[in-house]
């Protein structure tokens, strides 16, 4: 498997992580393209946390995001990108602000769309979210982004 593109640039080093996983503290442990797997770490700060001073779901659920999109881009071919277009989270406990490891994986990937599935673990390594997702497949997705925002013209 060709590993170049805008997600191995990242993962060597090469490129910048984007801001929203910036954000959350996105960290690679493992990934496997031929497997469709991915193991990432998140740190969740305090200023992740709601008024009871636990994570807010909303920052789990991207997390989520964060792990499941991931671990099929990165069998993708360089320039294709795969949206999320469904997101089901549920939530099994409380998160408190410290380290979260992501693990997702590729359940089916068909021609257009990628159905995928994981988990979110606290540093005890309870699950604390579990999520499923639907992703539409997009070929030459961030060329066509990097073209429109002028990030692929000459300067």
């Amino acid at each position: 498997m060709e590993r170049t593109g805008p997600f191995w640039d990242v993962v060597a080093g090469k490129a910048p992580l984007p801001a929203a996983a910036k954000t959350l503290g996105w960290e690679l442990i493992a990934v496997s393209p031929e497997e469709g797997t991915i193991e990432v770490a998140f740190a969740a700060t305090e200023a992740f946390v709601n008024p009871a001073g636990v994570i807010q779901g909303g920052f789990l659920a991207a997390m989520l995001d964060d792990t499941l999109g991931p671990a099929l881009v990165a069998g993708l071919n360089p320039g294709d990108f795969a949206p999320t277009t469904d997101l089901h989270v549920q939530f099994l406990r409380s998160a408190r602000p410290g380290r979260l490891v992501g693990r997702g994986r590729v359940v089916r990937r068909g021609r257009d769309v990628g159905f995928l599935a994981g988990e979110l673990l606290d540093e005890d390594g309870a699950i604390v979210a579990v999520a499923t997702a639907t992703v539409q497949i997009r070929r030459q997705m961030l060329q066509r982004h990097q073209l429109s925002d002028g990030a692929g013209e000459a300067r």
